[in-house]
């Protein structure tokens, strides 16, 4: 087998995702506590930690097939040969050409982050709507 690829395809979302966490925590003040568009910020920040861990996932396991597919190849030749063929080689070839899910992962993770970055931002405003529905009722009784 050929040494370990980088499937780029899946780590250069995953890390782009974690890098726009990065600038937003690093702004939290700025954009978070003193922004009447808070639930904005932290809808995309649930946005961009699933999206990053889905797809970071898909590059994780891609990278351990072909470690665990590497270790079958005992002359390091990059051909399996009759000796090298065994059951075990065969099931983690399998694993590693498979790779399906984990090749699209970068779609059907902005669909399911999608998903739930609008969940919470539908959560954040229900909140909000109560804590503030709460305080009016409370400044009425008053």
């Amino acid at each position: 087998m050929d040494e370990i690829s980088i499937p780029t395809h899946l780590v250069i979302p995953a890390i782009i995702s974690f890098g726009i966490i990065l600038i937003i925590v690093l702004n939290w003040k700025k954009l978070i506590l003193r922004n009447s568009k808070n639930l904005f910020w932290i809808s995309l920040i649930v946005f961009f930690t699933f999206y990053g861990w889905i797809v970071g996932g898909a590059a994780y396991v891609d990278i351990m097939y072909q470690i665990e597919l590497n270790s079958f190849d005992l002359d390091k030749d990059g051909l399996f040969g009759s000796n090298e063929i065994t059951e075990e080689q065969k099931a983690a070839m399998k694993g590693l050409i498979n790779d399906v899910g984990r090749n699209f992962s970068v779609f059907t993770g902005l669909f399911f982050a999608g998903i739930l970055s609008f969940v919470s931002y539908l959560i954040g405003w229900g909140v909000k709507r109560y804590l503030k529905l709460k305080k009016n009722k409370k400044s009425y009784n008053l």
